[in-house]
């Protein structure tokens, strides 16, 4: 794992959390992290990411370490991963081409697929230039398979008409999903969608909430699913709810799967309330908040109707302690600024703070219907 600590960047996350981060998804992708190394520059290299001293000194590690893979926390040019390659005589990826093979591995609907595979290409585009020639140097393995370099004007065709399809795909199911929500408006039931940043807990708390208990998978990775799940809750007054989990957001996410997943995304413009679950665990929770909000900045949705849950309250108590409100007020004594009338403590694990959470999901509703 390589990441250049930017003295300019407006950033706000510390390298060693990004860093950090970087490697556990590297961990859900199926890697294993043999080292970390972190640079502080004004700026990261123009041609090869890292200060020739600090490339040097990667390249050294090479024979102590014998790594086959270099993942960078950022997005490389294609020139900086071209060069990066044939110093390093590794496979180079960056954190976006990471997140992409995620993605891959996880979806499981045909849209999600759909939207994948057009993020991969639209990532790939720009990096056809040189790509075939450079590879061949490096051996087998995925990636590294290529027609030369007297083929890349036919692989950019072949590319761009391959996009071109499947916009015409995801267009189509665009218009299928915009039919489906035009007949659920018809019912009239609101619908709930979970947003969060990845890992949060988003399919724990729809698991917890719904019946019958037939499961989304939940696993200690990021990007555990990636496919949206929809399932009709039963609120304390007895009216019924639709919710519905989305796809996670995380800091430096590729602007190739936002595109993609507009379709995705546009289930959000039409839900009632927004329900933001936030590890509240985290110490960079105030950072993956904002990160979540900058995403739904970007959708348009900043106007919707919002809650926010702040998750994961159990592993914030010692073993001695039970769950209560007067617990959580003096837990949160000197963090009364998190708190307000649409937040609500809760353990999605345990079921702490459930019922409190579908009554606020009730009024939130009703305060909604009256505005409108």
């Amino acid at each position: 794992m390589v990441a250049v600590a930017a003295k300019r960047s407006i950033n706000k996350w510390p390298v060693e959390d990004s860093i950090q981060e970087l490697a556990q998804l590297a961990y859900t992708a199926g890697a294993s992290v043999a080292g970390k190394l972190i640079q502080r520059l004004s700026t990261p290299s123009k041609t090869h990411y890292l200060g020739k001293g600090k490339l040097d000194e990667l390249l050294s590690l090479k024979d102590s370490v014998d790594y086959d893979v270099v993942i960078f926390d950022d997005e490389l040019s294609p020139l900086q991963q071209r060069n990066l390659e044939e110093a390093l005589q590794v496979k180079v990826i960056d954190r976006s081409a990471l997140i992409l093979d995620i993605f891959a591995k996880r979806a499981r609907t045909h849209e999600g697929q759909l939207q994948v595979e057009l993020a991969q290409h639209q990532y790939l585009l720009p990096r056809l230039a040189g790509q075939w020639s450079h590879l061949e140097r490096l051996g087998g393995g995925i990636g590294t398979r290529g027609p030369g370099e007297s083929q890349i004007e036919t692989d950019r065709r072949l590319v761009r008409k391959k996009i071109h399809h499947l916009k015409m795909q995801i267009e189509d199911v665009r218009k299928h999903r915009s039919l489906y929500r035009q007949k659920r408006k018809k019912s009239g039931i609101p619908i709930i969608a979970i947003v969060g940043y990845t890992n949060a807990g988003k399919s724990t708390l729809l698991n917890a909430l719904s019946l019958p208990k037939e499961g989304v998978l939940v696993e200690d990775k990021l990007f555990a699913t990636l496919d949206p799940t929809t399932k009709r809750l039963t609120l304390p007054d007895q009216s019924a709810v639709l919710i519905s989990d989305t796809v996670g957001f995380i800091r430096k996410l590729p602007l190739t799967i936002v595109t993609s997943f507009r379709a995705t995304l546009e289930e959000l413009t039409e839900a009632d309330v927004l329900l933001h679950i936030v590890d509240f665990t985290s110490h960079n929770a105030i950072e993956q908040c904002q990160t979540v909000e900058d995403i739904l900045t970007d959708l348009d949705l900043m106007d919707k109707p919002r809650i926010t849950a702040l998750n994961k309250i159990d592993l914030l108590l010692d073993d001695d302690k039970t769950w209560d409100e007067e617990t959580a007020k003096n837990y949160l004594y000197d963090r009364r600024d998190v708190m307000n009338e649409s937040t609500v403590l809760i353990s999605a694990e345990k079921g702490w703070g459930l019922t409190k959470l579908l009554e606020l999901i009730r009024k939130t509703i009703a305060k909604s219907e009256q505005s409108a």
